[in-house]
């Protein structure tokens, strides 16, 4: 099995795209003017909005994009007038990471992990 996408909700689908498009995602699909799926710039995974009448309400979504060079992409995304609320730096689990919120207020997370995204020092022995 594989993850092929994630789906958020937004209630203004035309600045979603934008955004996203900022950050560097392509878009692929834009039906109807109430869905749209980009693909990421690295690899084969899609992500996806559609449009809503009204955002869930709790915590709300959290979505992880991974970054070789994360603190050149988030200097260069700042640039472009992306604001992040917590700039990049190194967690205990050894991810390396900056968060920002969509203009939903999806709260996304930018991160480097390497090796220790999959295999971190506390992995579980007997997963293959």
């Amino acid at each position: 099995m594989n993850l092929n996408q994630i789906t958020i909700p937004s209630v203004n689908l035309e600045k979603a795209i934008v955004f996203y498009q900022t950050l560097g995602l392509k878009l692929i699909v834009h039906s109807n003017a109430h869905y749209a799926r980009f693909v990421c710039p690295d690899g084969t995974s899609t992500f996806s909005i559609q449009l809503v009448d009204e955002l869930p309400s709790g915590n709300g979504v959290h979505i992880y994009f991974e970054c070789e060079e994360l603190d050149v992409y988030v200097n260069e995304l700042k640039t472009k007038g992306i604001e992040f609320f917590e700039e990049p730096n190194d967690k205990p689990w050894l991810w390396r990471e900056a968060h920002l919120y969509d203009l939903d207020r999806n709260h996304l997370i930018l991160y480097y992990a390497g090796e220790n995204r999959l295999n971190p020092p506390w992995r579980l022995k007997d997963v293959e």
